[in-house]
């Protein structure tokens, strides 16, 4: 997997290095620096949480919500323990950035978190780690280990009053779980399934304390903004999309890998680094945010940057920063095919039209792409996921929705000529 270096998280990570990512390495890099700062200096709670809101940093596992907002959230006069919680459940398909943050550079990952603690009033963290990455868990746990070792966890950490434990905890691979409550009910030791909110984790979260949830890059951001100031760091990418973002790119390109620019780069320079279409091919679509993000055309496309305004104002989102690349040769209903047949697999079976319209929605389109489709289906499958959307206790049926409506708002005509001539217009392939 490559990895373009750009200065935030990456900077100065050697990929090839077996060693680039124990204590050691990652204090020549500048490692630990802000937290000894903001201990040495006795820096305010709220501090910590301006700078993080000044930087500009939004949440890097979907939602792009800001920061150092969520952390002013926590109700730091509560007199119980609080929790901060990373969420490295990384089960979006397209999705694999977060696991090479664990793999290369996981003490990014621990002083962010324990800088949030500090900033939060936080007692301990957890990792929830997705339970398809069993290496990269490994890893983290030796990195907690060196961090204990060196003072930076435990009690009294280097000799001031500030006490903070982390811990990670290894998931089953339920793609539920990356929903923030369903992520605190498995943690708990029950079953993954969303929680109704209100109430929400910052007043009713891990084991009914205040909790607040981050993304494994929204934590690993920290340290770099606390060492260097929320100026750098929004001196990278625009104006409302500050510093710099992950982006896992897959399918039909010559070299796929996880390549970290500033936000705002656009599409076609990203695909050049990826080094373009593979073997020539045109290029026909693409998932710009992961398998929940509504695809776009090419033509579409190729005129973008990458950040949330102009991936929104498009129609779709950026998400988790998982771009799927397909060329001119998918067969649009076989791709959609698999992706409902996903979301119908992982859903938690907690809500009927989740439960249910994620079957129908599969079912539907697999009789289109097995030459049994009907004129009907189209206007079936739009009735279906009209009464998904927004009517779940989480968003995994608009989930599963976004694919369905997108695929055939832009490929329509190559589910009508699966419906009337029961064959697919271009060969199949999916990657």
């Amino acid at each position: 997997m490559a990895i373009y270096q750009s200065g935030i998280i990456f900077d100065g990570v050697n990929t090839d290095d077996p060693n680039v990512w124990t204590i050691d390495a990652y204090m020549q890099r500048g490692g630990y620096q802000a937290l000894k700062r903001i201990l040495s200096e006795s820096m305010s709670q709220d501090d910590v949480i301006a700078e993080v809101k000044n930087s500009g940093l939004r949440g890097r596992g979907g939602a792009g919500f800001p920061t150092g907002l969520k952390w002013s959230f926590m109700p730091r006069s509560f007199p119980g323990e609080k929790y901060v919680v990373c969420n490295t459940d990384e089960g979006e398909p397209g999705t694999f950035k977060d696991r090479d943050i664990m793999r290369f550079n996981p003490h990014a990952l621990i002083e962010g978190m324990i800088i949030a603690g500090y900033a939060m009033g936080a007692v301990a963290g957890y990792n929830y780690v997705h339970g398809e990455i069993f290496e990269e868990y490994l890893r983290f746990e030796e990195a907690l280990e060196q961090a204990k070792k060196a003072g930076f966890l435990g009690e009294k950490i280097l000799g001031t009053d500030f006490s903070f434990n982390l811990y990670a905890h290894h998931g089953y691979g339920a793609y539920i779980c990356g929903e923030e409550t369903a992520l605190l009910e498995s943690l708990e030791g029950k079953k993954g399934q969303p929680r109704f909110k209100p109430p929400f984790p910052a007043s009713f979260g891990l084991y009914g304390k205040p909790t607040t949830i981050n993304n494994t890059e929204s934590f690993a951001s920290v340290p770099f903004i606390m060492r260097d100031g929320a100026q750098k760091f929004s001196s990278f990418g625009l104006p409302n999309n500050f510093g710099t973002k992950l982006f896992s790119v897959s399918g039909h390109v010559e070299r796929p890998g996880n390549y970290e620019v500033p936000l705002g780069t656009p599409f076609s320079q990203l695909l050049e680094m990826a080094g373009g279409m593979r073997h020539g091919k045109k290029l026909k679509a693409v998932i710009p945010g992961g398998s929940s993000a509504p695809v776009l055309p090419a033509d579409i496309m190729m005129d973008l940057t990458m950040d949330y305004d102009a991936i929104s104002k498009a129609g779709s989102m950026l998400g988790s920063g998982a771009v799927i690349v397909m060329d001119e040769d998918v067969c649009m209903v076989k791709a959609l095919e698999r992706l409902s047949y996903f979301y119908h697999e992982e859903s938690c079976g907690q809500c009927t039209p989740c439960r249910e319209g994620t079957g129908w929605l599969y079912r539907i389109v697999h009789r289109i792409e097995h030459g049994q489709g009907r004129t009907e289906d189209l206007e079936l499958l739009a009735s279906v996921g009209n009464n998904m959307a927004g009517r779940t206790i989480c968003a995994l049926a608009d989930a599963a929705v976004f694919p369905v409506r997108s695929f055939t708002k832009h490929f329509l005509h190559e589910f009508e000529h699966h419906i009337e001539h029961k064959k697919c217009l271009v060969e199949h392939k999916w990657f």
